[in-house]
């Protein structure tokens, strides 16, 4: 597309400012024990008790038992444990992983003594007895008043998920998941392959590696994963393995060969550097829509044995959306065409039925590894629209193909090479809405596995057409209206709010039908695409969660045709940026039009709405995007380390020119995070994301002076209470809301002339597993950010542009004063 005013990136706008983080007092929900004494000394026989037991199953064991032992504490109803007291690195006590039972209301951590510390919690007890702290408390007050209770961990303190799902008799694969010390991991899984092989369990050999955690996929029934426990010294966890959901049935052709050669004649395959990579069913590279831009050296499969060709048929459908972008309306016009970007394909599921149980994190690290080796250097587009929908995390927390997603993009096990993934958000089947009607179903089927990532943007679905000409269908009506969310669309309505935000955005999914009773796919509604077997038929359809996914890939290739070799997080950045609700989304789920309701679940239900690739890949003279792409030091040891402040060039006589006209300012942040996976609570040192990053922009009559003092407490001198002054903007969506995830937009409406002073914007960092590991040696490790900012005004005859443009030539590095 032609670009008259590119968008804007900012260099030397940034001062570096040391940091200090705002304290935030945090209560601590333990129950106080108004008999202390009796209390420790009950805790005190609890742990003896399983000592003793577990001496006894040693000695009766007919297996080799491990060294140390597996013990599970527990809170009292609606309190929480002291979880950092229950590590002690330098003993070689470990937490294993914590759980919260939301129907008794109690949390449970399983942690793992070694052999000769089992005096460890007896001496904690004894001294809460006997010594006091300064304050007057009892010592470990905190620790063993919030132990309600103690038992030997059995094989249900390891599984995650619900315990019905734990193999019987029958042998099931599930996943393992060891801890390991830094530097030995050959120990660890030398110790678990050799308890498998005397359990007769057949263990993988792939796995998935993340910090002081390693997944391996066992094939297991009850009685051996019990035997594992007593028998391994570094089981953390079990999950039940996930599997990947069937594909679509195909759908009959409605096209004619002589529009094919028709688009051809007029279309243009013009060389880029982007490229969008396939990992699906494998595409038919033979069909002369999909000829022109792929070879075979851009073909690969995880199996050889599979061949690289589309069995299935998925993987084409994916590849006319990803190429072509809307088929329908292409063929339907007599213009030309132009095609800047290439296709590569990479097969992950079997010719036939499914795959045998696979670790597909690992699956899917190994594809974009072959992909990579085959096309190395280049503006690549990862596409996945396989999901699982069994076995799904409830609450929005990462799996391990979800983690290894964060791994991939991160590039956390690959010298930081970063990398841009779309995968889609999973869709609901036309039966399920015979029993849940729309979108209350939609509500309650959440995002499938592996949206919960961070990193990669998650793709939902709305509905762009209503008409139905099909005879077979004239007793039927669709079921959502242009605008609305798509009924095959999951959200994140269920999921709990510390979870990012899924799906980001929504695209074109196609729409179900109904006679009142039944539901069905349709193909008038759905979008057409290209067929694997061409000679038979040349075209077919494709709708979900899947098509939305192709389409959103096919945008980001446009942003990278313009902006070669910008970074991911750019891109994602800009999508996300440009994306806007549509009338019907708002009036569909914001009845109720606050931050805490309506706000909360249009966010949830419709992520950040519809991306507008003309906003995203270009500004207008009342419309402009500053794009700044930032490193920072969140932390060094122990400690935080630096925040950035921005300077922009708003041109502020235009702003003031405007007077009581309303804008619109617009903020946009987005980074990776290297992941920290494992069933542990994720606070205290335990936390998913490696850091955080947030912003904040200066207040409406706040000075400069004041917006520092405000975000930093290291510029607030002796005065730490100081946090300045300033009128507060009303953002749309609220930090409650924004501040999850690792991408972060918000937008506040207000008068033209009160946005002139919004020319300062803070980056600055929150607590990561970066940090609070330190003895993982992470801390001093740098983050990337992409940073867009943008003021839109009503008035289209404004130009905003021009005067910034100036300003940028003449630009100096923001003054500022630090107070140390």
């Amino acid at each position: 597309m032609a670009v008259e005013k590119k968008n804007i990136f900012l260099v030397d706008t940034n001062t570096s400012i040391p940091y200090v983080s705002r304290s935030m007092v945090v209560g601590k929900n333990f129950p106080k024990r108004e008999n202390g004494r009796s209390h420790a000394s009950y805790i005190a026989k609890k742990l003896e008790l399983c000592y003793e037991k577990s001496i006894t199953q040693k000695q009766a064991a007919a297996i080799r038992y491990k060294e140390g032992v597996y013990i599970e504490f527990s809170s009292s109803v609606e309190y929480d444990l002291a979880i950092k007291s229950l590590e002690n690195r330098t003993q070689g006590i470990r937490l294993l992983n914590v759980k919260s039972d939301e129907k008794e209301k109690i949390v449970r951590a399983t942690v793992y003594i070694p052999a000769g510390k089992e005096q460890y919690f007896l001496s904690k007890a004894e001294e809460y007895l006997t010594k006091t702290t300064k304050k007057g408390l009892p010592k470990n007050n905190d620790l063993i008043s919030s132990i309600e209770d103690v038992r030997l961990a059995l094989l249900e303190s390891f599984w995650m998920g619900k315990h019905e799902n734990i193999p019987d008799i029958i042998e099931e694969w599930c996943e393992v998941w060891i801890r390991f010390e830094p530097g030995y991991t050959e120990q660890a899984i030398d110790n678990l392959k050799s308890c498998c092989s005397s359990l007769d369990i057949q263990i993988d050999n792939n796995n998935l590696e993340f910090p002081e955690r390693l997944v391996f996929l066992i094939k297991a029934n009850k009685n051996q994963l019990s035997n594992l426990v007593s028998c391994c010294d570094y089981i953390t966890e079990f999950r039940k393995a996930s599997e990947p959901t069937s594909f679509f049935d195909d759908l009959a052709g409605i096209e004619q060969e002589e529009w094919i050669k028709d688009l051809l004649n007029r279309t243009e395959f013009i060389e880029s550097n982007a490229r969008i990579c396939l990992l699906d069913t494998g595409v038919s590279s033979t069909h002369p829509l999909i000829k022109p831009v792929i070879d075979e050296n851009s073909m690969n499969c995880v199996n050889e044995q599979w061949g690289i060709h589309d069995n299935y048929g998925h993987g084409t459908k994916m590849a006319g959306i990803a190429l072509y972008n809307n088929l329908k309306d292409t063929l339907s016009t007599t213009d030309t065409v132009a095609i800047t970007h290439k296709l590569e394909s990479v097969k992950i599921l079997p010719p036939k039925g499914s795959n045998l149980f696979e670790l597909y994190g690992a699956i899917t690290e190994q594809a974009v590894a072959l992909a990579e080796i085959a096309n190395p250097n280049v503006d690549r587009v990862i596409c996945m629209a396989i999901t699982a929908q069994s076995f799904n995390t409830d609450d929005g927390s990462p799996t391990s193909w979800s983690a290894s997603l964060d791994n991939i993009t991160s590039g956390a096990n690959e010298n930081s090479e970063k990398r841009l993934m779309f995968v889609s958000a999973g869709n609901v089947s036309p039966f399920e809405i015979s029993d849940n009607k729309y979108p209350d179903i939609n509500i309650l089927h959440s995002i499938e596995n592996p949206g919960q990532s961070w990193n990669a943007i998650t793709v939902g679905a709305l509905v762009n057409e209503l008409q139905v000409t099909s005879n077979e269908y004239e007793k039927f009506s669709p079921v959502a209206d242009i605008g609305q969310l798509s009924p095959y669309s999951s959200t994140s309505v269920t999921w709990n709010d510390k979870w990012p935000i899924k799906p980001e955005i929504v695209l074109d999914g196609g729409n179900m039908i109904t006679n009142g009773v039944d539901y069905s796919e349709c193909t008038d509604l759905s979008l057409l695409t290209t067929n694997h077997q061409h000679l038979i038929r040349p075209f077919s359809t494709i709708w979900g969660t899947s098509s939305a996914t192709a389409i959103a890939s096919w945008m980001a290739t446009q942003i990278y045709t313009e902006y070669p070799g910008i970074w991911p997080e750019t891109v994602r950045a800009l999508l996300v940026h440009s994306s806007r609700w549509t009338k019907n989304m708002k009036e569909q789920f914001c009845k109720e039009d606050t931050k805490t309701k309506g706000r909360k679940l249009l966010l949830r239900s419709c992520g950040y709405g519809v991306p507008d690739l003309n906003k995203a890949i270009q500004c207008a003279g009342n419309s402009v995007n500053l794009i700044v792409e930032g490193e920072l030091q969140p932390f060094k040891k122990d400690h935080m380390n630096e925040m950035h402040l921005h300077k922009l060039p708003w041109p502020r006589e235009v702003l003031q020119s405007l007077g009581e006209i309303e804008a619109s300012l617009r903020v946009t942040l987005s980074y990776f995070i290297e992941p920290g996976p494992g069933e542990v609570g994720w606070k205290d040192k335990y936390r998913y994301p490696s850091c955080g990053l947030r912003f904040d922009v200066i207040n409406s009559n706040e000075t400069l002076e004041d917006f520092e003092k405000r975000v930093n407490v290291k510029m607030r001198g002796e005065d730490k209470k100081d946090s300045g002054d300033g009128s507060s903007r009303d953002w749309y969506l609220g930090v409650g809301n924004r501040d999850v995830g690792s991408i972060h937009s918000d937008f506040c409406n207000d008068l033209a002339v009160n946005l002139c002073d919004a020319n300062y914007v803070a980056i600055y960092p929150v607590i990561g597993w970066w940090r609070e590991r330190g003895y993982l040696g992470k801390y001093n490790e740098k983050v990337r950010y992409s940073l867009i900012i943008s003021i839109e005004t009503p008035e289209t005859s404004v130009d905003l542009y021009s005067p910034i443009i100036t300003q940028i030539s003449t630009s100096t590095v923001v003054e500022t004063t630090i107070n140390v």
